[in-house]
């Protein structure tokens, strides 16, 4: 499968990620791509994914960038639909090898539309059918389907590829990924990573206020806790919760601020406060 047992690998981290060359080009990637579903932490965070992201940084793929990039929406659907199995590793650190692709492409614009666009549909599509919301297994790490393909729709909503409606699009899918029906808590940062792709979205100035309060509503009206005996109350509102206080935070705190800052601050502030009625009043 890939040289592991020689060494190689840890040759070529220790020698600073620089590219072998005594072998293809094509035969490393097919290497470093397989490691991205490996369950040892070391080969898949350490080697492949550490050296995957240094080499497109350094402009190793600047020239096959398409094709690389290709290769990560395939891991995205490889086992899509598996729950509790190591095939969401695949899928999970093919999203964030993505993220890299795409931030290389916003930097330098190195692929068609055509191809950019593919890859934004590919991403959107995964993240929200992907039923394998783990955050972290002691021995695996991290599997973070959810977190890492925040960090990838972040890196799409700074493209300067996506207008008004291709960021709209971005926040439906963010916002059928909080309240789509799931036995999963959000316990890994999750809710934070969201929104942080969110405060990209805002970042880019070109969503109107009126639109942004909708989608607010569309949330809060899952805010809060419903269920029976038999079913947790916060399945779905505790991590809606999360991530609107997430937001709010954010818009307070962070640099640089958006645009309709003020407005939607007020408006977080009145979702949280009607949905938390019994510690939260004016």
């Amino acid at each position: 499968m890939y040289p592991m047992v020689s060494g190689f690998w840890q040759r070529v981290v220790a020698d600073g990620h620089r590219v072998p060359d005594d072998r293809p080009l094509a035969d490393l990637t097919a290497e470093l791509t397989a490691m991205l579903g490996d369950p040892d932490p070391t080969v898949r965070e350490e080697i492949a994914l550490a050296t995957l992201g240094t080499w497109i940084h350094a402009g190793v793929y600047d020239d096959l960038l398409p094709g690389l990039g290709d290769g990560m929406c395939r891991g995205l659907a490889r086992g899509l639909g598996e729950q509790a199995t190591d095939s969401v590793l695949t899928r999970s650190y093919s999203a964030l090898v993505l993220a890299e692709v795409i931030e290389r492409d916003n930097q330098l614009a190195l692929v068609t539309d055509n191809t950019f666009f593919a890859w934004g549909d590919r991403l959107m599509a995964w993240f929200v059918r992907e039923q394998d919301l783990r955050g972290f297994r002691p021995g695996t790490g991290w599997l973070h389907s959810v977190a890492h393909g925040a960090d990838a729709l972040g890196a799409l909503a700074r493209s300067p590829r996506f207008g008004e409606h291709e960021l709209t699009v971005l926040l439906d899918v963010m916002a059928d990924r909080l309240l789509a029906p799931s036995h999963e808590f959000w316990v890994s940062g999750e809710a934070d990573r969201l929104a942080l792709a969110v405060m990209h979205v805002l970042r880019r100035g070109l969503l109107s206020a009126p639109l942004l309060e909708a989608w607010l509503a569309r949330l809060a009206a899952a805010a809060s806790p419903s269920g029976s005996y038999t079913q947790h109350p916060f399945q779905t509102a505790g991590r809606v919760q999360d991530f609107l206080r997430s937001l709010q935070l954010q818009l307070a705190i962070s640099q640089p601020q958006p645009a309709h800052r003020s407005d939607l601050l007020l408006a977080l502030i009145d979702h949280l406060v009607r949905t938390n009625p019994t510690y939260l009043r004016r």
